[in-house]
């Protein structure tokens, strides 16, 4: 799954309703590498024409982010209500989406890989496409 699939990951605060997203160490949010240059996010409308013959399974991918961040099993939850495909020189990737499922951030974790929680109003410097898909994201956690 890897280089055609991303994983946007956040952190929603049970009782404030709060939103986080984690910013890897590489100044992005998508895990498991930055987007290209030129990327642009697929409108719902001409998502047909980017859909791949087969889709593997995005469940590696919350596995994977928390061996990166040390994080124990079922610690990041894929939510699954959320597929969004990206345009790219070297054909369409998917992002997906997920949780923490912890009561607080793991501020600790995410830092001692030089990662950091932000909210969608420190997003501001990352690329077009980063907040694009933080927009939906939002929306789409937030009920919006």
């Amino acid at each position: 799954m890897g280089a055609a699939a991303r994983l946007i990951v956040y952190h929603k605060q049970a009782t404030s309703a709060r939103l986080r997203f984690l910013r890897l160490a590489d100044h992005t949010v998508c895990g498991f590498g930055a987007l290209p240059a030129l990327a642009a996010v697929v409108e719902p409308e001409e998502k047909a024409r980017f859909e791949p013959a087969v889709v593997p399974h995005p469940a590696p991918l919350a596995g994977r982010m928390e061996q990166l961040l040390g994080l124990p099993d079922g610690s990041v939850e894929l939510d699954g209500g959320f597929v969004v495909r990206v345009d790219v020189p070297d054909g369409p990737l998917t992002v997906y989406l997920a949780r923490l499922t912890s009561i607080d951030p793991p501020f600790a974790a995410a830092a001692a890989h030089g990662a950091t929680f932000i909210d969608l109003t420190q997003a501001r410097d990352l690329p077009r496409v980063e907040l694009e898909l933080l927009r939906r994201a939002y929306q789409h956690v937030m009920g919006g």
